[in-house]
């Protein structure tokens, strides 16, 4: 019987590479890509934020407070009563986002009678939220919104430019940006989740 010799030997084994290591692999990809799909869906729905510019939403909002949008949310609804949106008046991009409270949905009919909103000629019970409005502007008579129209109001009543004026006027669905859904603190403002008012 031959005796192997000893000493060095430049034979290499062959790797072979194990069911347990490709599964693990595959595992890890898994992993790496639901984060990865995650973190695109994070910023395509709230990955987005505006500044507030001006005082028309105090004192829910604050004039240079910064706010993140929910951009998902009107794809598969429409806005609700009470809610707040971020739009472009007449989808104009040379504006600058507005934030307004949605007051009147499509279909509805909104007049400011006496300082006070009337839907569909009954009076919104507002409560003490909200100044009665000095100026109706053009609802001053009956606005009737058709599909896909919504009348907006500042909670800052009576320093507010919003769909009483002619500028602004009625906002279309696809004008909407979003919902705004977080307020950033700064400046003295409180921080948190932007409420709707019912």
């Amino acid at each position: 019987m031959a005796r192997r010799k000893k000493g060095l030997s430049f034979y290499q084994k062959k790797k072979t590479i194990s069911r347990s290591l490709v599964a693990e692999i595959a595992s890890w990809a898994f992993v790496v890509a639901m984060a990865v799909l995650l973190a695109f869906v994070i910023v395509f729905t709230i990955g987005r934020y505006t500044t507030v510019i001006g005082d028309s939403m105090n004192p829910t909002l604050v004039n240079g407070q910064k706010v993140l949008m929910n951009r998902l949310e009107y794809m598969v609804s429409s806005p609700d009563r009470g809610e707040v949106i971020i739009f472009l008046p007449h989808g104009n991009e040379n504006y600058h986002y507005y934030t307004k409270r949605v007051v009147g949905l499509p279909g509805e009919s909104v007049q400011i009678i006496d300082g006070k909103l009337y839907i569909d000629g009954a009076l919104l019970e507002e409560g003490d939220a909200f100044d009665l409005m000095e100026e109706a502007g053009i609802a001053s008579t009956a606005i009737n919104l058709g599909e896909n129209e919504f009348f907006v109001l500042g909670d800052n009543r009576n320093n507010s430019e919003d769909s009483r004026s002619a500028d602004i006027g009625i906002v279309m669905k696809n004008w909407i940006i979003g919902k705004a859904w977080f307020k950033l603190g700064g400046d003295g403002a409180a921080s948190g989740f932007i409420k709707a008012v019912d």
